[in-house]
């Protein structure tokens, strides 16, 4: 199936190029894969995010976490803090299954190195979560380890983004949120590169939902006659990767960058939102190995940064209209209901 994304429907986000697919995975060795449960009251479901097809414990890259705000549950952010390296896919999924799918990424890791907890140390599972409990029996705790495998499994260049994978029962916007993606293309010395950025949106109040500079929640409120406005609980976990050569620091940077995307869509960041963000670059490798004392590793004339920082909020802000425009209006636990931004987008546009 192939997503209609917001720019089919005329509506560009920044003036810098797009990489092939206009995706995370435009970033080459890049996968994404999905396990969806949508039946009923479940809307649930798992989404795996593997930097590069190479054996990541053996080599790792060079990643940064920031956290906006940190009403969250996610796991392994105190070691990429720590020492600016991932060793494990990421896995996104609802609050209450962290714990099993932090178990099952750990059984997957011990499956394919031998060595870990046994002649080297142990590993470090990156597991990140929002709440799907309005639209989702969260409670039933339906994630088994056998989805974040299957997730793992599935992962590929091309991917479903809207209300798939861990995106199944998430709202934003009061919209019917999940995985959007976006990416733009930067040139450096000649040669094109490219940052790509993946959404798990879940956040925001209709009031305050901005859609390319114009402020259009209220009129869709008004559309669908909602009274029910409750204050801002919500969560939007952030990825970014890129194959542009960055320090530890320097990614440090331009991750935090992403809060400029998410605030122009409408967000002020609740005090009950978790907002975090992990980004990764492909350039550097990291060996768990090394037998060197000393490495070489390249990094970007931070003179040249700033289109970075510009490619990373255009794209966050374009994944975020993404995860709403290719969802589908929703039924869920008791009945909730929760409409997508496609159904509307005809009626408000021209703004």
């Amino acid at each position: 199936m192939v997503n209609k994304k917001i720019r089919d429907y005329g509506i560009t986000i920044g003036n810098m190029p797009i990489g092939k697919n206009n995706s995370l995975t435009d970033v080459p060795g890049v996968k994404v894969g999905h396990v969806t449960l949508d039946k009923d009251s479940i809307k649930t479901g798992v989404t795996a995010i593997l930097p590069y097809d190479k054996n990541l414990f053996r080599e790792k890259l060079i990643c940064a976490c920031h956290v906006i705000n940190g009403f969250g549950k996610s796991t392994g952010l105190v070691q990429i803090e720590e020492l600016g390296t991932i060793e494990t896919p990421i896995i996104l999924t609802n609050t209450l299954s962290v714990g099993t799918a932090y178990e099952a990424l750990v059984k997957y890791m011990l499956n394919t190195n031998e060595d870990i907890g046994k002649t080297t140390g142990t590993v470090n599972p990156i597991i990140c979560e929002c709440n799907d409990g309005y639209l989702n029996d969260i409670r039933g705790l339906h994630i088994k380890d056998k989805h974040i495998f299957e997730a793992i499994k599935n992962a590929d260049c091309t991917f479903e983004e809207g209300n798939v994978g861990a995106g199944t029962g998430m709202v934003c916007y009061g919209l019917k949120g999940g995985i959007g993606s976006s990416s733009r293309v930067i040139n450096l010395d000649n040669k094109n590169y490219n940052l790509g950025v993946l959404v798990l949106s879940n956040f925001g109040l209709l009031d305050d939902f901005i859609l390319h500079n114009q402020h259009i929640g209220p009129k869709i409120k008004d559309i669908i006659k909602s009274t029910k406005e409750t204050e801002e609980k919500g969560s939007i976990i952030t990825i970014v990767a890129t194959d542009i050569p960055l320090s530890y620091r320097q990614l440090k940077r331009v991750i935090k960058r992403a809060y400029s995307g998410i605030s122009k869509t409408g967000s002020f960041t609740g005090n009950g939102s978790g907002e975090i963000v992990i980004g990764f670059s492909t350039a550097n490798i990291i060996r768990h190995y090394e037998e060197k004392d000393i490495l070489d590793i390249k990094v970007i004339n931070e003179n040249k940064i700033d289109q970075i920082f510009k490619a990373v909020s255009e794209a966050t802000e374009e994944s975020i209209l993404n995860s709403l425009i290719c969802s589908n209006t929703t039924i869920g636990r008791d009945g909730h209901k929760i409409y997508s931004l496609k159904d509307f987008i005809n009626r408000i546009l021209p703004y």
